[in-house]
């Protein structure tokens, strides 16, 4: 049995970048001694719809940020998915980076935004795509794949990560109020169609010309809802019996009946 903590984070426009990072690196650190991993939503930093501002953010995967992230989950000893940041590219293009890291303090992996929400604007059109599905293995939480916001509408993914045995999908997110009814149905989806423990992780209040939507999530294999938080900021925990994954797939070996033409 794991506990996981899901820090929803208040992204609300009237706190500066700088002040945010001080604030939730303090709460980040609370949870030494509370949970086996931790994890931060979609680009709290600024706020998932704060385009204006991925420019003057944008920074490179050895900043003092992500640094700063090692320290506390090494300070801590526990795993943290530290949400996602807008990394600044080699090339000097950007993307939208989810960093996972080790009690030790060790980076472990990124992953780079696949999906890019806006349509003709916003992150659609102002960063790079990434191409490549992550996973770690031994997780607290076991073989985990990671996942941000729109990725959710795109079963494809999840069904890659599936291929290569994932057992737990974290999801970083910054998922508005008017389709929170969305976020609810395709989180279930995506564990149920896979058979994994999906923690999902949201953010919360007004930002760029949204309102956040929370109700972070933790759902078993089978489906259910095991823990939920509101629409105000909070630290969801929840224990993860990964044994339920094994469990589940056995009783329901639906996957050998998967056809695809």
């Amino acid at each position: 049995m794991s506990r996981v903590a899901l820090l929803q984070i208040d992204v609300s426009d009237s706190e500066t970048p700088e002040a945010r990072v001080l604030r939730v690196l303090d709460l980040v650190a609370q949870q030494k001694g509370k949970c086996d991993l931790a994890i931060l939503p979609e680009l709290w930093k600024i706020g998932a719809f704060n385009s204006g501002a991925l420019e003057d953010c944008a920074e490179s995967t050895d900043s003092e940020l992500v640094k700063q992230l090692q320290q506390v989950a090494k300070a801590g000893n526990f795993w943290l998915h530290g949400g996602s940041f807008v990394e600044r590219l080699a090339d000097g293009g950007m993307s939208n980076t989810a960093v996972l890291i080790n009690p030790a303090g060790e980076i472990v992996d990124f992953y780079r935004k696949m999906h890019l929400y806006g349509f003709d604007r916003g992150e659609a059109i102002l960063l790079n795509r990434g191409t490549q599905i992550v996973t770690a293995q031994d997780t607290p939480v076991g073989h985990a794949g990671l996942a941000i916001c729109y990725d959710l509408r795109f079963p494809e993914l999840f069904r890659g990560m599936g291929d290569l045995g994932v057992e737990t999908i974290l999801i970083s997110s910054g998922w508005p109020t008017p389709r929170i009814n969305h976020w609810r149905v395709l989180n279930q989806a995506r564990a149920i169609e896979n058979q994994a423990w999906v923690i999902a992780c949201n953010e919360v209040g007004p930002n760029g010309d949204v309102m956040l939507g929370g109700h972070s999530m933790v759902i078993s294999p089978r489906g259910e809802i095991v823990a939920e938080a509101g629409t105000s900021q909070e630290v969801l925990y929840a224990d993860i019996e990964l044994a339920q994954v094994a469990q589940f797939r056995a009783e329901h070996p639906f996957q050998k009946d998967r056809f695809i033409r």
